[in-house]
């Protein structure tokens, strides 16, 4: 190709691309591929050909505006074709509801966390259902055993005697991500019939705290009934979520919630390391600021009501006592020192920063498991 062609694909860099000499990346931020190029005058040139056969998508060239228009191709459907695998129905029978009527039957998604039969969900899909069945995305049933369930963080682990499933890929810790981003969300909403339904948005919000013991992701991706247990998924085909809870009102639309991967992580780590979750506390009832309450952005310390164990008496704490800091970090909400907490486990001590009588003291005190 001569000059004029090396020009002509540099119309493709500037639409779809971020170009170092001799690598392009896409502009998702997802696979890095090696590309020949050339540098002309100080500038990077490759081929319009080897630009689309790496991200995809189509260009024409106009010959009379001597321009080339570059349509990418969408990374949607890749998205959807790599984490479908890893995602499964779960349908049972609610506890509650007899046999007699075979058709009162519940359900929701799971994750394939190991591709030995270990599925990650709701605490709420399965907390109450018996006669567990799994269905793969290519159709397969499997009875499921409900093994480990923990409904403060609303997360379970379903297992299911099978082997060589596709483990969905979890987003690494911590999270990088972005509010506006686009996310995609794949569950069985409503009907058991129409499992593994994609539905896309962006990521509308981070560390939320909505009627949760640990922060939330938000999204406007459509979350219906059954799609609790299922995956919320960034461009790159990660989960960076279980979806968990939406808002239904008069009024209020687009409002789903998603456990975020690092609590996943943390619970299902202890899921497997312990059986349960030990899930340590400062051994006191804690208070928040109205500020804090309302969602106003706050310093205002947290208020002990009332000390309950043994760690938190011997370590003179009282009610009526401020709390600033836990662990070194300020806190002003609960969810914060909930969070600051799985960093560790029952029996250690750790170092919170108080006003008692008018004086600010750091103390140590060991941490209890929490009720």
């Amino acid at each position: 190709m001569g000059r004029r062609g090396w020009r002509l694909a540099f119309a493709v860099i500037t639409a779809g691309a971020l170009l170092t000499t001799g690598t392009a990346i896409a502009a998702g931020g997802s696979t890095t591929t090696a590309l020949d190029a050339k540098i002309i005058n100080g500038e990077v040139y490759v081929k319009a050909s080897a630009m689309t056969q790496a991200l995809g998508g189509t260009g024409v060239y106009d010959s009379k505006t001597h321009s080339y228009a570059y349509t990418p191709k969408s990374q949607i459907p890749d998205v959807i074709k790599k984490v479908s695998p890893s995602v499964v129905g779960i349908i049972g029978k609610p506890t509650e509801i007899g046999d007699s009527n075979r058709f009162a039957l519940a359900h929701g998604t799971g994750v394939i966390w190991k591709a030995d039969g270990w599925i990650v969900t709701n605490a709420h899909v399965v907390k109450d259902m018996k006669n567990i069945v799994v269905v793969t995305a290519d159709g397969k049933q499997y009875a499921g055993k409900r093994v480990n369930i923990d409904e403060t963080s609303d997360l379970a682990l379903v297992k299911i005697n099978a082997t060589k499933l596709k483990p969905a890929t979890f987003a690494s810790v911590p999270l990088q991500l972005e509010v506006g981003e686009p996310v995609i969300a794949i569950g069985t909403p409503v009907s058991f019939s129409l499992r593994n339904t994609a539905t896309t948005g962006i990521l509308s919000g981070m560390n939320r705290s909505i009627a949760s013991y640990y922060k939330l992701l938000q999204t406007d991706a459509a979350i219906n009934p059954g799609n609790s247990g299922g995956p919320l998924v960034n461009a790159k085909g990660e989960v960076i979520g279980i979806n968990s809870l939406k808002f239904v009102s008069d009024g209020v639309e687009s409002l789903g919630f998603s456990i975020p991967t690092d609590t996943v992580r943390y619970v299902v780590n202890q899921f497997f390391k312990y059986g349960k979750v030990k899930r340590p506390s400062l051994g006191v009832e804690l208070q928040e600021s109205w500020s804090a309450i309302v969602g106003l952005p706050t310093t205002e310390p947290l208020e002990i009501e009332s000390v309950w164990s043994e760690g938190a008496k011997k370590g003179n704490l009282h009610p009526g006592d401020q709390i600033y800091s836990v662990g070194g970090k300020q806190v002003a909400s609960i969810v914060e020192v909930n969070e600051l907490l799985k960093g560790y486990l029952p029996g250690q001590q750790i170092e919170i920063m108080i006003q008692s009588e008018g004086d600010l003291i750091t103390k140590k005190i060991t941490l209890t498991e929490a009720k």
